[in-house]
């Protein structure tokens, strides 16, 4: 297999690797830090991988990606406040550890439970991903443009609390990244007379605002109308000596927890090769499963080491499956995989089913070096994650934040050396902002802004091929089940929506 060759040459480049670990350390901690996601380091450290190597540009943000679902536990354990959306599964049972002065054995069986489901993850990725860009290579325009609308139509009905917002978040992605000139025609289009606006919206920038400044905006916000609730959580922790490295787990203790950690890694997996589902639902799905089947479910959500390990191992899982999609088709599953998405882009590499044709190569060392991540952030993480949460307590987040905010301008300029993107970076900061408080989906956003230009493309395609007709989307039997699969996922969430209002309004009126 092309995955052994691609581990020795990763083993033997020693800057490779060191790359790799400080990439597992700077993901720990920005995951670990409340307020901050691995999506915006990524997207605030994307400027600097223009003057590295494609491998190793990719490797320190896929591995920071990696690294940073796993810190989010740290944060939900300790601080009860959780560093990721999938760490809120964690902090059902993680924190009430925490009060009990086990935040120790809790680390480590979040630790070795995130191994476990991101090893699975990757090695279903390494096995299948070939198979998946050989039956790629079959489709036509019309088949892939069936994909982008079935992905177009789950990411934005699926993730988030409104189908009708996630919609509209996804429609106006599609129309951000219409701005510039036409691709058939040539012709200007949205630009209202700008010469900066006819060459596009840049990524960077917009990646940047939407992630980080329009978080930024979203805690100061946060902090001016409540006190930061993680200082008196954290005065508790620290009070029942949570952070005691003698905290030891035994294999007795954690024996119980290793079905759990199973059993999550495949319903991860299974999760993250579809386009939007992502790594909070999969740790949902994995922590009601797992309660379903514990044989003590009364002690889940007071304490058990089996709710942080059934989680846990399912957030993690999705990382490796969740580029399966990204690789072959072009159609990145998560905002991570949007931001490699730019990098691949950036570098001149053409992602899709022919890059395993002209990169393999790169491909199998960049999973190479996501293995040789979790290895890192696994070590890391089972000997200093104590050490890693009192380095985040010494960082006064009156001070943090400013210096992000500072940070992004300078991230934005140095890109290309243009004052436009920090202008473009400024108005998409406001617009993150505005969608994070009006509850629209900012990766329903920016998912359909990168895939927008190659959905349009493979439209227009397929209108040339039917002389302007659209039953070709229906004639080809691929076509149509893609169609029919977007349309369904969303009768589902619709279906599942109102069952919730029923439920609820039945609930009331026994009230």
């Amino acid at each position: 297999m092309e995955i052994f060759p691609a581990l020795l040459s990763v083993v033997t480049d020693p800057v490779l690797l060191l790359a790799i670990l400080l990439a597992a350390v700077v993901g720990m901690i920005v995951g670990a830090t409340p307020g901050l996601t691995a999506s915006a380091a990524i997207a605030m450290l994307l400027p600097i991988t223009f003057y590295m190597p494609p491998l190793f540009a990719l490797a320190f943000l896929y591995v920071i990606g990696k690294s940073g679902r796993y810190g989010g536990s740290i944060a939900a354990i300790l601080f009860n406040t959780p560093g990721t959306a999938a760490s809120a599964a964690t902090q059902l049972d993680g924190y009430p550890l925490a009060r009990l002065g086990k935040a120790g054995k809790a680390m480590k069986v979040a630790t070795i439970s995130s191994i476990i489901g991101d090893f699975m993850g990757d090695i279903m990725l390494v096995i299948g991903v070939g198979f998946i860009a050989a039956l790629a290579l079959k489709l036509g325009p019309p088949e892939t443009f069936a994909i982008y609308f079935a992905a177009f139509v789950v990411i934005g009905s699926v993730i988030g609390k409104s189908i009708l917002k996630g919609l509209a978040s996804a429609l106006i992605g599609i129309l951000v990244a219409m701005v510039g000139l036409d691709p058939i025609s040539g012709e200007e289009r949205y630009t209202f007379g700008s010469f900066e606006l006819s060459n596009g919206i840049g990524l960077v920038p917009l990646m940047i605002g939407v992630f980080v400044l329009g978080e930024v905006f979203a805690q100061f916000e946060e902090r001016r109308k409540t006190a930061n609730p993680t200082e008196d959580d954290t005065r508790e922790v620290e009070s029942n000596k949570s952070f005691d490295d003698g905290n030891s787990l035994t294999w007795q203790e954690y024996k119980p927890c290793l079905p759990h950690a199973l059993r999550g890694g495949l319903i991860g997996a299974g999760i993250g090769v579809l386009p939007g589902l992502g790594s909070a639902i999969a740790a949902f799905i994995s922590y009601g499963e797992g309660k379903r089947r514990a044989k003590n479910p009364e002690q889940w959500g007071k304490g058990a080491l089996e709710g942080v390990a059934a989680p846990e191992a399912a957030n993690n899982a999705v990382s490796g499956p969740s580029m399966a999609p990204l690789l072959t088709l072009g159609i990145p599953g998560s905002t991570i995989g949007a931001i490699l998405l730019g990098v691949f882009l950036i570098h001149g590499i053409q992602v899709g089913p022919t890059l395993f044709l002209t990169d393999k190569e790169l491909v199998y060392k960049l999973f190479a070096c996501g293995i040789f991540g979790i290895a890192a952030y696994g070590l890391i993480g089972y000997f200093g994650a104590t050490q890693v949460a009192r380095l985040i307590l010494k960082i006064p987040t009156q001070v943090l934040y400013p210096l992000i905010f500072l940070t992004t301008f300078v991230a934005a300029y140095s890109a290309r050396g243009s004052l436009f993107d920090v202008t473009v970076m400024t108005f998409a900061g406001f617009g993150g902002w505005l969608m994070r408080k009006y509850d629209f989906n900012v990766a329903a956003f920016v998912i359909s802004f990168v895939l927008a230009k190659g959905a349009e493309e493979t439209f227009r395609q397929s209108m040339l091929m039917s002389d302007g007709g659209a039953l070709i989307f229906i004639e080809r039997p691929i076509a149509l089940a893609f169609l029919l699969v977007g349309l369904a996922a969303m009768a589902f969430r619709i279906r599942g929506i109102m069952k919730d209002r029923k439920l609820a309004s039945g609930g009331l009126e026994d009230a």
